[in-house]
């Protein structure tokens, strides 16, 4: 990989279109099957830009996008940043107090959302700055066919009179220029973190943050090229969804294959009906692979890239990943890479050739990482594990109105830079590679002593009877906390007491005494985040499936 590399000082959406120019009748989206060309693509786009100045949008406003992967939500994106204005992306399905908090927290002028949220989205009205609402369809850009039978299917909403439907909207023309040629250190997106821990706050990313992530990621990934298919089942308001799975692969002319609905369990359709070069994804994607009975004799030759991204993947479950892989013709094995919205998304990633399974990788281009002792800064020898701290041009601006919060993750360090805390435990060897070992937050400390999740979880999902497994710490009067582990078996009918016991006997042998989980919870599925990730604080309070 190179370790430097030059990054365009301008808009998202002008970095797009210089690039564009080359590609212009070449597929950039895939909906439904529905090809979308890249000139279409950007005339809608401007389309949308026009139609955003007649409402009055003007360059510095926020406009909340609460969409889900379609054509509109693209659109939109590269429309608002167009006209200078900052996209701010909400969950259409996050519940009502959530959309207020991230509708006044960015003081939102706008927002457009799925015609079937209309009376949700109407009941907010004078709780926030909203001043105007358009509502889209899911079906607006599917193709005929589909589009009748999504018609027979779901009723048609009556929208209201305050409401404007996408035709009305994007019909409008504006009488002055919609280009604000903004340029790098600008904000122009808003991300909310997955709220794991705790109430989510307000990403401020720039135009920079997200040029430099498609110019690293297509660079690390090492394998990308022009009208490669990608399945981008991320979602369009999380930045891998946002940062890799579209606006990365619309910078180097590939397609993204882009679907409303995703359902981890019919994954393997989406699969073998658009036959993707790469796929990028959450763990709970491939770990459901390992389940999976359909993918016996068929043929994953297609496969160049499989990335995992946004949460931990044990070393075990990898392995069998790559053997299911190999065994179906795909030459790729899994790669792990390391992020967070702070940063837009990955900032580390496992070259192709890596035999090192446990770790996260190599840091991009211009992104330096070390590891650190979170309370006096200094920096820990090669392989003692402390916080990972970094820095480079995918960095945030801050956190949206806290000052505090802020100054808190992106501290200056005595060598003169700003550095970005994780909150995250890891360590690096000697070749420079990354190892994640833990949240910080998750770490728990039982009678005195630092116990690390991963850890044990990595050992039970060694076993071959368990599809995944997550522990967690809970409240204990005389430790402080004591150790839970739950667990997913494969075989959801089967002896669960052989396998608590055959647990047992392995943590025994694997792990210390004061690290063994006082009990195993046995468990047909774990509670998830809105992006797929693990809801860690459910099952510390005892909230299971």
């Amino acid at each position: 990989m190179k370790r430097h590399l030059e990054y365009p000082d301008c808009s998202m959406y002008d970095f797009l279109c210089s690039n564009a120019e080359k590609w212009m009748d070449k597929p950039a989206l895939n909906y439904f099957s529905k090809l979308i060309s890249y000139r279409n693509m950007i005339n809608e786009i401007d389309k949308c830009a026009d139609a955003l100045i007649s409402a009055g949008i003007t360059r510095g406003d926020r406009v909340s996008v609460c969409l889900p992967n379609i054509p509109q939500a693209v659109y939109l994106f590269y429309a608002i940043n167009k006209i200078g204005a900052v996209a701010n992306m909400i969950h259409p399905l996050s519940a009502e107090n959530e959309i207020i908090y991230a509708l006044n927290l960015s003081e939102s002028k706008m927002i457009i959302a799925l015609d079937i949220s209309e009376k949700r989205i109407n009941a907010l009205a004078g709780k926030t700055t909203v001043k105007n609402v358009v509502y889209v369809s899911v079906s607006e850009s599917m193709p005929g066919y589909l589009k009748i039978l999504y018609s027979l299917k779901q009723k048609k909403p009556e929208l209201s009179g305050k409401s404007v439907p996408w035709k009305e909207f994007t019909g409008r023309t504006a009488e002055r220029s919609s280009s604000a040629h903004g340029k790098g250190d600008e904000c122009a997106v808003i991300l909310y973190s997955g709220g794991t821990t705790g109430k989510p706050k307000g990403i401020e990313l720039t135009n920079l943050n997200f040029n430099a992530l498609a110019f690293q990621s297509t660079d690390a990934c090492g394998c990308l090229e022009t009208g490669d298919r990608v399945l981008a089942v991320m979602p369009v308001f999380h930045g891998f969804g946002l940062g890799v799975c579209i606006h990365t692969v619309l910078n180097f002319g590939g397609t993204s294959v882009i679907l409303p609905k995703f359902s981890v369990r019919n994954f393997h359709k989406l699969l073998f009906r658009y036959r993707p070069a790469v796929i990028a994804g959450v763990p709970a994607i491939y770990e459901s692979f390992i389940r999976n009975r359909h993918f016996k004799n068929k043929d994953l030759s297609f496969l160049k890239c499989v990335i995992s991204g946004g949460d931990s993947l044990s070393v075990n479950t990898k392995i069998k990943l790559d053997n299911l892989l190999l065994e179906h013709g795909c030459k790729s094995t899994v790669r792990e890479g390391y992020g967070l919205t702070e940063c837009v998304t990955g900032s580390c990633l496992i070259p192709g050739n890596s035999e090192k399974r446990d770790s996260v990788g190599l840091p991009y281009a211009d992104t330096f990482y070390k590891i650190v002792n979170s309370t006096t800064l200094e920096e820990c020898p090669v392989g003692e594990t402390g916080e990972i701290v970094l820095r480079g041009p995918t960095v945030m601006k801050g956190y949206l109105n806290e000052p505090e919060e802020t100054a808190n993750v992106l501290r200056k360090h005595p060598d003169g830079h700003i550095w970005l805390h994780t909150g995250d435990l890891g360590w690096m060897d000697s070749d420079g590679y990354v190892y994640f070992r833990d949240r910080l937050k998750k770490m728990i400390v039982s009678s005195g002593y630092n116990i690390y999740p991963q850890n044990i979880e990595n050992v039970i999902n060694s076993h071959n009877d368990v599809l995944m497994c997550a522990v967690v710490g809970v409240p204990d009067e005389i430790k402080g906390q004591r150790v839970r582990a739950f667990v997913v078996p494969k075989d959801i009918n089967g002896d669960n007491s052989r396998l608590k016991t055959e647990l047992t006997e392995l943590l025994k042998k694997e792990t210390a005494a004061y690290a063994m989980p006082k009990e195993i919870v046995f468990s047909e599925s774990l509670p998830k985040t809105k992006v797929g990730k693990i809801a860690y604080h459910q099952l510390v309070n005892g909230e299971v499936n």
